[in-house]
């Protein structure tokens, strides 16, 4: 699987830079391999430990609980995730300079994302399996968002607002409109039906399409 073997690269680089040791970058690869085949509930540490081929004691010897492992995986995700929503790669993209249209700013931010989501399904995966369980991973999630998503979505608003390119309602409702439009597109691309004859292009056009003018003629 093309996205699996993306990720895996990207953990490789990751424990690098990290100073992993390289049997724990063999448990997290084996780990994200088993929590997205199987989800977090239905996985073992004997089962992640046989795929890394380490012993169990490994694991805990690294990672206290079952628990910890996942939030290791999780948490990097979460991150690049929902920063580079509109602050890491957008900071350089789209806000080092604020978009004159509002379409712009939506073509900019499907694509981005979409790419980043087509490359990282399986933790995707994991992340939607998981994050209604784990109130650390709210935690985490949560403060990401409030620290560095909504100050940077709104900045680019307020100023589409000012040019009145866009409707004056609350920012926070028109975040809610645009990511939930954005996110389920993404989901039921790459998790949910990913096997249907996707036509991407069209898909991106009608998801900013409908953002834009709902699906009134």
């Amino acid at each position: 699987m093309k996205e699996l073997e993306n990720i895996l690269e990207q953990l490789e680089q990751d424990a690098k830079e990290e100073d992993l040791t390289p049997k724990q970058a063999q448990i997290l690869q084996a780990a994200v391999e088993i929590f997205a085949e199987k989800g977090y509930a239905s996985s073992s540490t004997s089962e992640i430990a046989a795929r890394a081929n380490v012993a169990e004691g490994t694991i805990f010897r690294h990672y206290k609980t079952k628990k910890d492992l996942l939030i290791s995986i999780v948490t990097p995700f979460m991150t690049k995730f929902t920063l580079p929503f509109f602050a890491t790669h957008f900071a350089k993209n789209v806000f080092s300079q604020l978009p004159e249209e509002f379409e712009e700013l939506l073509r900019t931010l499907v694509r981005n994302r979409f790419h980043f989501a087509k490359e990282n399904s399986p933790l995707l995966r994991i992340v939607l399996q998981e994050i209604a369980f784990h109130p650390e991973l709210q935690e985490q999630f949560q403060e990401v968002f409030t620290k560095e998503v909504i100050p940077r979505f709104e900045e680019a608003l307020n100023e589409l607002k000012v040019k009145d390119k866009v409707v004056d309602f609350p920012n926070a409702s028109m975040i809610r409109m645009i990511m939930s439009s954005i996110i389920g597109f993404l989901v039921t691309r790459f998790i949910i039906v990913p096997e249907l004859e996707w036509d991407d292009e069209e898909e991106i056009d009608r998801t900013i399409h409908f953002i834009m003018h709902g699906l009134s003629k």
